[in-house]
């Protein structure tokens, strides 16, 4: 087999406050994150937003220590994945790849080659496929491979999500349960999975799967958990004036609080890992939301991090994927349709009648974002300050 690697994605984020500027600008100019008619208009629509915003996520960052834990927690991550396949008796080097921060994926790709890695296995870290983030990296990955004759050699395998891991499921489960056992009657507190929210377009539209998998991934959950709870699913961080998927995450927990509910534990069902949307929005924003509604008692499940049974069940999803015939970029493909699991160029802004309906409603989501969020300070660019 050779030199086995496995190469970790995740989003990124900035290490301290003053690398917050570069970080949001790097994110926006992503295609993914907001799409405009117009290629030439993303970095200075990316270079605009960053300017507004710097200051406002400047200071969410300082709340929870001047920076994101992502990349220390992304790296043990690692550290813990290798040590297990190697209990597991195989031997890999385990790297991190970044979508929008250091160390960046084409930073993890330069290592890989001078280990000379001979098979790789790509594995996100997100349990749950999303165009905007699984997809993002699957697409700037096969462009580094069809530039590079290079990594032509390395024999690569792609996980595109990984949702109903036993493994991962058992540790949520676990999770979750310790939490509940801390109230005096646990069997009666409300459980909320809130998961990051994406355009319902991309749903209905580009045929992302990211709302199947969160809803079937909360229904294994709640199975293995085992008890009569009562669960609600909600979606928090949506951006701009475009629907994203419904019921938004801070109207759900004014709901509960109108219902009576005092007791409540929230669980980050698409995060893995801790930083600004476990410790800020949700530890800070949605708990002082809680409160205001007569929700008292608001606990929090904390992220796996490197959670001993999740570690295992990664270790031996890799060993599986090894195993397997090798998937690649452009066998990465929706169940139910004919298309790639994330939008192709040459589809987005042609003159088909599903592409003139992109244009419209996503230039104006770029160009309206920024007069919403000037005029009321909260709006589409609310999103900056949060990731």
């Amino acid at each position: 087999m050779g030199q086995v690697g496995v190469l970790l994605l995740n989003l990124g984020g900035p290490d301290q406050l003053d690398d917050v500027r570069h970080f949001l600008f790097n994110l926006f100019s992503d295609p993914e994150i907001i799409r405009l008619p117009f290629p030439g208009l993303q970095k200075p629509l990316a270079w605009l937003i960053s300017t507004l915003r710097v200051r406002k996520s400047q200071e969410n960052y300082r709340l929870i220590g001047g920076g994101s834990p992502l990349r220390r927690i992304t790296e043990e991550q690692g550290w813990a994945l290798a040590e297990s396949l190697q209990q597991k008796g195989q031997e890999a080097n385990v790297y991190v790849g970044m979508r929008y921060w250091h160390p960046f994926t084409e930073e993890a790709i330069a290592r890989i080659k001078r280990d000379q890695i001979d098979r790789l296995v790509i594995l996100p870290l997100y349990p749950q496929f999303s165009i905007s983030t699984s997809g993002s990296s699957f697409r700037l990955l096969e462009q580094l491979w069809q530039e590079d004759p290079v990594l032509e050699q390395v024999d690569y395998t792609v996980i595109p999500s990984w949702y109903d891991r036993p493994g991962y499921i058992q540790a949520m489960a676990e999770s979750i349960a310790q939490e509940l056992d801390q109230f005096p009657h646990p069997n009666k507190v409300p459980i909320f999975f809130s998961a990051h929210g994406v355009p319902q377009s991309y749903v209905e539209e580009a045929g992302d799967p990211y709302q199947q998998e969160i809803e079937t991934c909360t229904a294994l959950i709640m199975e293995r958990l085992n008890r009569p709870n009562h669960h609600i699913l909600g979606y928090q961080s949506r951006v701009g004036p475009v629907e994203w998927l419904k019921p938004y995450t801070e109207d759900v927990i004014r709901d509960l609080g109108s219902q009576g509910v005092q007791d409540l534990v929230v669980v980050p069902i698409s995060f893995i890992s801790e930083h600004i949307e476990t410790l800020q929005e949700i530890d800070m924003e949605y708990r002082e939301l809680a409160e205001e509604v007569g929700i008292h008692n608001f606990r929090r499940v904390p992220a796996l991090n490197t959670h001993p049974r999740f570690i295992n069940d990664l270790a031996d999803l890799v060993l599986e994927t090894l195993d397997s015939p090798s998937r690649k970029f452009d066998q990465v493909m929706h169940p139910q349709k004919p298309v790639k699991i994330y939008p192709q160029e040459d589809r987005a802004w042609g003159l088909t009648t599903t592409a003139e309906r992109w244009n419209g409603r996503l230039a104006m989501l770029g160009f309206i974002s920024l007069l919403v969020e000037l005029l009321s300070g909260h709006g589409p660019l609310h999103f900056i300050g949060l990731l």
